[in-house]
């Protein structure tokens, strides 16, 4: 009973932790309504609020885009990214990792390495880099119970685990609880987190995500729709789905194909000119808000949610503005990744639809996410984590079957057509640069 007690308590912890992170993502969606026209979103207002000079939204994302990569390459490097790849490393490297490695990697998942990372997170929420809040809640989840595991070693449930449990449990549970779901704790436990660590992850992560769920909050979330009841996919949508699927699968191996270049490009480019590097990164991802009013700003929930909904995403070049500032922003090391990213890019596949006489709101909300799934689970793998993802946002248990469906179908076929994946990328790339580890031939 203590134990439960704990890990409950834990659990409210984290919950409350991750308050900070939800602010700021509901700063940036605020922002966005606020400062752009949204044209052909439901919602989008029209024009800038009243009073404030029309050109205030592209000064803010030039401005904050460019101090958050001249700090993510310089003096806040160890908040650069997402988070993630050091779970990955410690789950993935196996029993032999050497012991300063494992270390390096702990380190990484430091409480000081996530307080490097805030700053860095006001300034992508303020400019509207084009991540969410997924990856940063993964590893703060894990820096949480990792700290406590080591601040207090009389801690019982933690001290009996070895610190790659630990992390891994955290990590998942820390997702969990930003977005109020203890099934994504466990799908994203098991599929991506903790491949290693098997079932002994389940109820700790159910226990932590539950409990934190409790206390999380629904800022920054405006693609999360509860209450819809769609139905499940008709059979004249078959083909439809059939189609978004392909189509979300090339597109999602795609993109990952274009973001593992572009990674190193800008690596390359800010190592020889940090400031010239992050002007220009920062020119170019204003241009793209500029082409797109606004569009391509932030994780794409205001377009996801009305995708999702059956209403109006954004027009089709949307599509185009929002992939390119994609590959941009996780490519200069804005910290998140690119879960809600690619999910909008699915959604959007069904813009071109909408001229299409035959299909109302209902078959355009679950055609959205059918595509939504598609181009998530082909970019990020983890098919059951994906289709669960989409489920969780738009609600809809009578889709799931479909969901589960299409992402495993999609999955299958972008872990052969784009090859190695973007976390996968970023956890090779860590365990190759370990201390006393060996470098990969790849």
């Amino acid at each position: 009973m203590a134990v439960l007690v704990v890990w409950l308590l834990l659990g409210l912890v984290m919950g409350l932790l991750q308050w900070p992170y939800q602010a700021l993502s509901e700063l940036g969606f605020r922002l966005q309504r606020w400062l752009w026209p949204l044209p052909g979103l439901e919602g989008g207002h029209g024009g800038i609020a009243q009073g404030l000079p029309p050109g205030l939204g592209a000064v803010l994302v030039f401005a904050a885009s460019a101090l958050l990569i001249w700090l993510a390459w310089g003096p806040l490097a160890a908040g650069r990214g997402g988070g993630v790849a050091p779970l990955l490393a410690l789950d993935r490297s196996g029993r032999q990792v050497p012991p300063e490695a494992e270390a390096h990697w702990l380190e990484k998942l430091s409480l000081a390495s996530q307080l490097q990372r805030l700053p860095l997170m006001l300034l992508t929420h303020l400019g509207g880099l084009t991540v969410g809040v997924e990856s940063p809640s993964v590893a703060l989840g894990a820096s949480v119970l990792l700290a406590t595991r080591r601040r207090w070693p009389g801690c019982t449930p933690l001290a009996q685990l070895p610190s790659s449990l630990v992390a891994v449990i955290g990590g998942a549970a820390g997702l969990g609880a930003a977005f109020r779901s203890p099934l994504l704790a466990v799908a994203y436990g098991l599929e991506e987190l903790g491949q290693r660590s098997g079932l002994s992850l389940v109820l700790p992560a159910l226990l932590l995500a539950g409990s934190g769920s409790v206390v999380a909050t629904a800022m920054g979330q405006p693609a999360r729709l509860p209450g819809l009841e769609l139905g499940g996919l008709a059979p004249a949508l078959w083909g439809w789905a059939m189609l978004l699927t392909l189509v979300g699968a090339a597109a999602g191996a795609l993109l990952v194909r274009l973001l593992i270049p572009a990674a190193a490009w800008v690596k390359r480019l800010l190592a020889r000119r940090r400031l010239g590097g992050a002007l220009l990164l920062a020119g170019l991802l204003t241009l793209l808000a500029l082409a797109s009013g606004g569009l391509s700003l932030n994780d794409g929930s205001l377009s996801l949610g009305s995708a999702l909904a059956g209403g109006d995403g954004g027009p089709s070049l949307t599509l185009l503005w929002r992939t390119l500032a994609t590959v941009l922003s996780l490519a200069a090391g804005a910290p998140g990744g690119l879960m809600h990213d690619s999910m909008t890019l699915g959604a959007l596949l069904t813009s071109p639809l909408r001229s299409h006489a035959g299909l109302g709101a209902t078959e355009l909300a679950q055609l959205a996410a059918v595509g939504a799934t598609a181009l998530f689970a082909s970019a990020h793998g983890s098919p059951l984590f994906c289709a669960a993802f989409v489920f969780t946002l738009q609600g809809d248990p009578a889709l799931l079957p479909a969901l589960l469906l299409v992402s495993a179908i999609s999955g299958a076929l972008g872990e052969r057509w784009r090859g190695e994946g973007w976390n996968e990328h970023q956890c090779q790339a860590l365990i190759d640069q370990a201390p006393g580890a060996t470098p990969s031939s790849r």
